[in-house]
C-alpha cells in the first residue's frame, strides 16, 4: 500500500450521502479520500487538491457524471476518471467512451475488491501519463541542448578549422609548404580529417532532424558541382558523367546531395595509390517514376565478407580507414526518401553502387 506521503488522492462525487460514507469507510485506510455531494462541490475540491483519481456517479440532480468529466477535461486533464452508476445506461456509457472522458465504468453497488483494483490501475495510468509528460519535457530539453551543440560544431569549431586549412593553402601558394619538413603536410592531413568528421556529424544530424522536401533536381548540374567539391583531394581521378534526364525530377535535394556526395567522395578516397589511371564513372537515367544512378570506380574494392556490413554505423573494414559513418548516412538518407541501394565489388578491381530514388513529381 502507498505510504501517507505518497498516498493516492481520490475524489468521489455522489448526491447520496450514504454512498459517500460507505466509500470512505471502505477505502480511507488505503487512500486519501475526498468526497463531494455535488459536482459544484467536487469542482471546488479539484481546484484546491492535486487529485489522482476522480469517481463520479452518473445520475445526479444538476449534472451527470459524464457531463462533469467533460467540463473538466481541458482544465484538469491528468486525474483519471471512473464512472459509477446504479443502472445500466448504455447511452451514458457510449457517450463517455466516445469522448474519452472515463477510464472505467463500474456498476453500483460496487464490489470492494473490484473497485480497489480499478483505483489501483487508474493510479498506475495516472503515473504513466505524468511520467510520459516529464519524459517529453526532458526530451525537448535534451533536443534544445543538442541543437546548441550542433550549432557549436558547425560554427565555433568548423570556422577556425577552415581558417587553418586556408592558411595551409596560402603556405602552398608562397612555396613554403616543404620548408619545414613534413609539418605542414601533417597539419593539412589532420585538418582535413577533422573537417571530414565534422561534416559527417552534421550530415547525420540534419538527415535525422529535417523533414523530407520536394524540389526539382537537375542531376547534371548537381553531380558536376559535387565532383568539383570533392575532387580537390585527388585531381588525378578522371570522371566520366552521363546523365539522361529529359523530364523533371522532384525529390529531396538535400538528401540526394548527401547521398551522392558521400559516394563520390568514397570513390575518390578509396582509389589505389599505385593506380595510374584512376577512374570514376557516373550514370544517371531519369524516368517518370525513378532516377536510376550508378557510381563505379576502379579502386581498392571491398571484401565480399564486408559487403553486407558496410552500411552499418561505425563499421570499418581492414582496407578502408574512414569514419564508418559515410555509407551509414547514405543508407539512412535513402530510407528517408524511400530509395534503394545495392553494391557489387571485386577486391583490387573496383566497386559499383546502384541507387534508385522515386520521382515525386
Amino acid at each position: 500500500m502507498p505510504t501517507r506521503n505518497q498516498s493516492v488522492r481520490i475524489l468521489y462525487i455522489d448526491d447520496e450521502e450514504n454512498n459517500l460514507q460507505a466509500f470512505k469507510a471502505s477505502f480511507r485506510r488505503q487512500y486519501e479520500i475526498y468526497t463531494a455531494i455535488s459536482a459544484a462541490e467536487g469542482l471546488k475540491i479539484l481546484q484546491n487538491v492535486d487529485l489522482h483519481v476522480i469517481l463520479a456517479d452518473q445520475k445526479m440532480p444538476k449534472t451527470t457524471g459524464v457531463e462533469f468529466f467533460k467540463s473538466i477535461s481541458e482544465t484538469y486533464p491528468d486525474p483519471i476518471r471512473i464512472l459509477l452508476t446504479g443502472y445500466t445506461d448504455i447511452d451514458a456509457l457510449a457517450d463517455a467512451i466516445n469522448h474519452g472522458d472515463i477510464y472505467r465504468y463500474i456498476q453500483k453497488p460496487w464490489n470492494d475488491m473490484e473497485l480497489h483494483n480499478s483505483i489501483k490501475n487508474a493510479y498506475d495510468a495516472y503515473r504513466a501519463k505524468v511520467d510520459l509528460r516529464n519524459k517529453i519535457a526532458e526530451l525537448e530539453k535534451t533536443n534544445n541542448e543538442l541543437n546548441r551543440f550542433i550549432y557549436s560544431i558547425s560554427h565555433e569549431l568548423r570556422a577556425p578549422l577552415v581558417s587553418v586549412i586556408g592558411i595551409v593553402n596560402l603556405v602552398k601558394m608562397e612555396g613554403l609548404y616543404n620548408s619545414s619538413g613534413e609539418y605542414w603536410s601533417l597539419i593539412e592531413s589532420c585538418s582535413n580529417k577533422l573537417d571530414y568528421y565534422i561534416q559527417k556529424t552534421l550530415q547525420y544530424y540534419k538527415n535525422n532532424k529535417n523533414n523530407t522536401d520536394a524540389t526539382e533536381v537537375d542531376f547534371k548540374t548537381l553531380i558536376s558541382e559535387l565532383v568539383d567539391v570533392y575532387s580537390y583531394t585527388d585531381r588525378d581521378t578522371q570522371f566520366t558523367i552521363n546523365v539522361d534526364q529529359k523530364i523533371p525530377f522532384i525529390g529531396d535535394l538535400f538528401r540526394i546531395e548527401v547521398i551522392l556526395g558521400n559516394l563520390i567522395s568514397n570513390a575518390i578516397k578509396y582509389q589505389k595509390v599505385t593506380e595510374e589511371n584512376k577512374k570514376v564513372n557516373i550514370e544517371v537515367d531519369v524516368n517518370q517514376d525513378f532516377a536510376h544512378i550508378s557510381i563505379s570506380d576502379n579502386g581498392m574494392g571491398i571484401l565480399n565478407e564486408h559487403l553486407e556490413k558496410i552500411f552499418t554505423q561505425f563499421f570499418k573494414s581492414k582496407v578502408h580507414h574512414g569514419s564508418g559513418l559515410g555509407l551509414f548516412i547514405v543508407k539512412e538518407a535513402l530510407n528517408k526518401i524511400d530509395g534503394r541501394i545495392s553494391v557489387s565489388s571485386d577486391l583490387d578491381k573496383g566497386t559499383t553502387f546502384k541507387i534508385t530514388i522515386p520521382n515525386n513529381k
